[in-house]
């Protein structure tokens, strides 16, 4: 027999995962910012100037998505975009001081979940922990390679 779909570990791999993103969410939504567009100046942040292109492949989203998202932060005041010294139709996408301030803001908040997350956890806890999701998300990565092609 099998075991009831609230016991299986993908349904409890969604729920964590749920949980992460409506914090992360409700977080945000005090800052002004998405999901997407935290992930956007997070990664600018690390990364220096993108393309569009980069950013979506960065963020899981689609070009025509990311395409918005960059237009609405531009206009916010959070990015520049200029064009690429290397292509002439490819806008780079950079950090203005505005998204800097508000994405070191917005990322000390987030911390705040991760060091909880981390106390939560013996230090060998959290190793067994991290190196057991990385497998899983390897697991999945495979078995969703498969399914699409």
């Amino acid at each position: 027999m099998e075991a009831p779909v609230e016991e299986t570990l993908c349904t409890r791999i969604r729920r964590s995962e749920q949980a992460l993103m409506a914090h992360h969410e409700a977080v945000l939504r005090g800052y002004g910012l998405t999901m997407t567009q935290y992930t956007v100046l997070l990664t600018l942040s690390r990364e220096g100037g993108m393309s569009g292109a980069q950013l979506a492949r960065s963020c899981g989203v689609t070009q025509q998505s990311m395409g918005s998202v960059l237009a609405n932060m531009e206009s916010k005041e959070l990015i520049r975009r200029e064009t690429s010294p290397v292509h002439a139709k490819v806008q780079i996408a950079t950090l203005s001081d505005a998204g800097r301030v508000l994405a070191d803001r917005a990322y000390g908040e987030v911390a705040v979940l991760e060091r909880a997350l981390t106390d939560a956890f013996t230090p060998t806890e959290h190793t067994a922990l991290c190196e057991l999701l990385d497998r899983a998300t390897t697991v999945l990565t495979t078995q969703t390679r498969r399914t699409t092609t």
